[in-house]
């Protein structure tokens, strides 16, 4: 019995797309398992005068849920008070500049504070800093207000594996940032110019509401030096030491809120997995990688701890 080999990379070729189905299906599981989509509140009676909590966790990459989370809590009439809180290195610009943007607008509406948590640096300190008030336990880890942009020059590499990559290009620094050669004197003051406006745009969005805080000169703390919340405290970088539920606390006694002090998260409500969302994570995914392995791919702006 003979066995054609097309026959046979047919095979091979279909068992391993089902496996990709399987394991982008089993990824995308596991996500919305763990994740939440539709906004509620779950607001009962019982929960009046209620202060809601909005997390920001890990990495900023995006703003959309989060602001979403705020503008719910703001428009519920249950909640009378809002605490951001924070648990982040840092992450992307423009996505940290929206949030924080968002719960200026709000405090006008309604008292937003913040609460730090583990750590709450660059990005996360920048978020903080649009409260009217900064929680941080003692041993949080803070600060690091600065901006990076890394690039990587891999020609000594690509000269050893006798690689020669060519570009096309329709303007002088469209290639700027590409792994095969260093940048030039030019292209590092762009960038440079650049990373210095945005520390100022960081800078300047935190004297906003700290300005009359701040001990000393804030150029001085805004080194990308990481402090602890204690030593953030002395610097005026945060209000008050304490935890979330000291916070709630103090806000609910301040705000004269009735009844028992009752912290409402706001979450998401976890749904079932139609094709649509399905398809729309595999794409995700896909894109996800295709950035990751892309050659000249330009690199994120971050306020992050990870400098």
């Amino acid at each position: 019995m003979r066995v054609h080999k097309k026959g046979i990379g047919s095979i091979l070729k279909l068992v391993f797309i089902l496996f990709a189905v399987f394991l982008l299906f089993s990824l995308y599981t596991v996500k919305k398992l763990t994740s939440k989509s539709e906004l509620s509140l779950d607001l009962s009676k019982d929960k009046d005068n209620s202060i809601g909590v909005v997390e920001v966790k890990g990495i900023i990459l995006e703003s959309t849920k989060i602001v979403d989370n705020l503008v719910s809590a703001e428009k519920a009439k249950e909640i009378k008070a809002i605490i951001v809180r924070i648990d982040s290195p840092g992450g992307a610009v423009a996505p940290t500049q929206e949030i924080y943007e968002e719960i200026k607008r709000i405090d006008k509406i309604k008292p937003v504070y913040a609460s730090f948590g583990t750590v709450a640096a660059s990005g996360g300190y920048y978020i903080g800093a649009a409260a009217r008030r900064i929680y941080a336990l003692p041993g949080t880890l803070t600060g690091s207000i600065g901006v990076l942009m890394q690039f990587n020059d891999l020609s000594k590499l690509y000269e050893f594996i006798k690689i020669s990559p060519s570009v096309v290009k329709s303007g002088q620094f469209k290639d700027m940032g590409n792994p095969a050669r260093s940048l030039s004197a030019k292209e590092r003051e762009l960038m440079q110019d650049m990373i210095t406006g945005v520390h100022k745009q960081f800078i300047n969005d935190i004297l906003k509401n700290r300005k009359k805080l701040i001990a000393g000169n804030i150029i001085d703390h805004a080194q990308g030096q990481i402090f602890s919340g204690e030593s953030a405290m002395k610097l005026g970088l945060i209000d008050r030491l304490g935890s979330l539920w000291s916070a709630g606390r103090e806000i609910h006694e301040e705000l004269k809120l009735k009844g028992e002090m009752k912290l409402q998260f706001i979450k998401q409500k976890k749904t079932k997995f139609p094709i649509s969302d399905f398809f729309d994570y595999v794409d995700d995914t896909a894109s996800f990688f295709k950035g990751i392995f892309s050659y000249n791919k330009t690199p994120l702006l971050l306020y992050n701890l990870t400098e």
